[in-house]
């Protein structure tokens, strides 16, 4: 009975060695590079702008400054977001393209 049961456990200390000796994308302790506006409103915003929990924001040129005191102060139900959560930079094109962008006729909000 040494079929494919016997072979699985050597699938996976060959497939652990692959991964062991591919270069590795980030050394422990180094910031990880800062995303793009589009990743952190995807990833932190979107989940209630756009989504009919909170207001939509993309499209109506929101002020920078504005965008960014709301975001690190909260605001009603919103919470604030710590520079742990979204960088300065990161915050910073965020606010900037939330002013400049177009609106995203497929969000809807209250």
């Amino acid at each position: 009975m040494r079929g494919p049961l016997f072979l699985a456990p050597l699938a996976l200390v060959a497939g652990g060695t692959a991964l062991a000796t591919a270069p590795i994308a980030q050394k422990l302790g180094e910031p990880l590079p800062p995303r793009t506006p589009e990743q952190v409103y995807s990833s932190t915003c979107a989940y209630c702008h756009g989504a009919n929990v909170g207001p939509v924001i993309r499209g109506r040129a929101l002020p920078a400054a504005m965008v960014e005191m709301t975001v690190r102060q909260g605001r009603n139900a919103m919470p604030a977001f710590r520079p742990s959560e979204i960088s300065p930079a990161e915050l910073h094109g965020l606010a900037q393209w939330i002013e400049a962008g177009p609106a995203d006729l497929k969000e809807k909000g209250q």
